[in-house]
């Protein structure tokens, strides 16, 4: 925690930017509980479920490789704040989609919602080493990834509660705020946002979204840790698609507890999250190139076997416990991986790898869902839940064959490692 503290008390860039994660990502649990819940029960139906998320999945598919190439090139910052902006304004909207009959309108707010988040969330990672020294790159990233899981825990306790207590409109209404909360944040970073760009054999070069992205898939392949992180992902997303729609259907069909009861899912899943990039952090200083991906490998195998577990609980403290588990050793794999990413990719390629990177993984979360959301209605929602936990375990043999037959060499640093100064320019210098 003093790491923490310390990045907050001493960088006024972090210190803004974390403010407005808190609060706009509190905000987003707000409306994801309270869409999930009025789905089911306007509709009953586990595959309305699985539609909302399809209807969040294709359009961050779509809008994925335009951001990135666009955070490669436009200032971040700018994008992040009318992400921010245009979120708000479709946020208040949804409280138009509460009356039965309306779940066509839930799908096509969520898809405008979510076709523009590629825009905030790939822009806020790839402006992490700008705003953080080298010896905070691994704090800021922690500390971001394990606030996001805590935003998790806080919002969906909350968003369930006040969804079964004040209706769907406070939940709305607060999800729209938050976002508003979060412009007025980014709009007070300082510094230089857009990518450094080499062009000194082209000094005449123009922006050419199809060529830069497949420039950047070159990139990412010829980094191997980094084509690595990706498969994992992916990987993991086989059986993390299934996961969302699943909570939703354990807490009203399994357990018998409405909208609190997806709420307190959900919670529990943030907390085992935020205890594992806790643990994360703490470990990852200590650990050897080689031993972190011994670590890897045990992360996602255990993963998959807690959560085997909890969809076969029949006791619900217990199911609690094991989900718990299954998340903390998602959060675990997921810090340490960023943190490498971090340390490892080229300022002017950061927009589209991390971009690639979440369109990947949503891509195959989009086919996960499917899958499960046509299951519901004709399988037992603990065998869904069983398989989905052995298909996210199943990266574990993909990271443990590419590490025995050596293809996971430490990458070089590059060219535009973050240095102390940058800090000094971008930010508040470190101590």
């Amino acid at each position: 925690m003093a790491g923490f503290t310390q990045l907050l008390r001493q960088n006024h860039n972090y210190r803004n930017l974390w403010f407005g994660q808190v609060v706009s990502e509190v905000g987003d649990h707000f409306n994801t509980i309270a869409v999930f819940s009025l789905v089911l029960h306007n509709t009953n139906s586990g595959f309305a479920v699985s539609g909302v998320m399809l209807a969040r999945a294709i359009p961050m598919l779509l809008a994925g490789p335009l951001a990135g190439v666009a955070l490669d090139w436009l200032d971040r910052r700018k994008l992040m704040l009318w992400s921010d902006l245009f979120r708000a304004a479709i946020s208040i909207l949804f409280m138009l989609a509460i009356p039965a009959g309306r779940t066509w309108l839930v799908y096509l707010l969520s898809a405008l919602l979510m076709g523009a988040s590629p825009f905030f969330t790939s822009g806020r990672t790839s402006i992490l080493p700008a705003i953080a020294s080298k010896q905070e790159l691994h704090t800021a990233n922690s500390m971001t990834q394990t606030t996001q899981w805590t935003t998790t825990a806080i919002g969906s306790f909350l968003g369930g509660a006040s969804a079964a207590a004040y209706g769907y409109e406070a939940a709305f209404f607060l999800n729209a705020v938050s976002f508003l909360f979060s412009a007025w944040s980014v709009s007070l970073l300082q510094g230089e946002f857009t990518a450094r760009r080499d062009l000194s054999l082209n000094e005449t070069k123009v922006m050419k979204p199809w060529n830069e992205y497949v420039e950047g898939l070159r990139y990412i392949a010829s980094i191997p840790l980094v084509f690595g992180v990706m498969m994992v992902g992916v990987g993991w997303a086989s059986g993390g698609g299934a996961a969302q729609v699943l909570f939703s259907l354990f807490g009203e069909r399994v357990f018998h507890r409405g909208p609190a009861g997806i709420g307190q899912l959900w919670g529990v899943a943030g907390l085992g999250l935020v205890i594992g990039g806790f643990f994360a952090h703490r470990l990852m200083p200590r650990l050897s190139f080689a031993a972190y991906k011994r670590t890897i490998a045990l992360a996602y195998l255990f993963h998959g076997g807690s959560y085997v577990l909890f969809s076969l609980m029949t006791n619900y403290g217990w199911a609690l416990f094991f989900l718990s588990l299954s998340r903390a050793a998602v959060a675990f794999s997921s810090v340490m991986n960023m943190t490498l990413m971090l340390r490892h990719v080229s300022d002017e390629y950061r927009g589209r790898v991390f971009a690639t990177l979440e369109t990947l993984v949503w891509a195959v979360m989009m086919l996960s869902m499917t899958g499960a959301g046509l299951a519901s209605d004709r399988v037992d929602t603990r065998w869904i839940g069983v398989v989905s936990g052995a298909l996210s375990s199943c990266t574990a043999f993909y990271w443990i064959w590419a590490n025995a037959t050596h293809r996971l060499p430490e990458p070089s640093l590059p060219p535009h490692a973050v240095d102390a100064e940058d800090v000094e320019v971008h930010g508040e210098p470190a101590a």
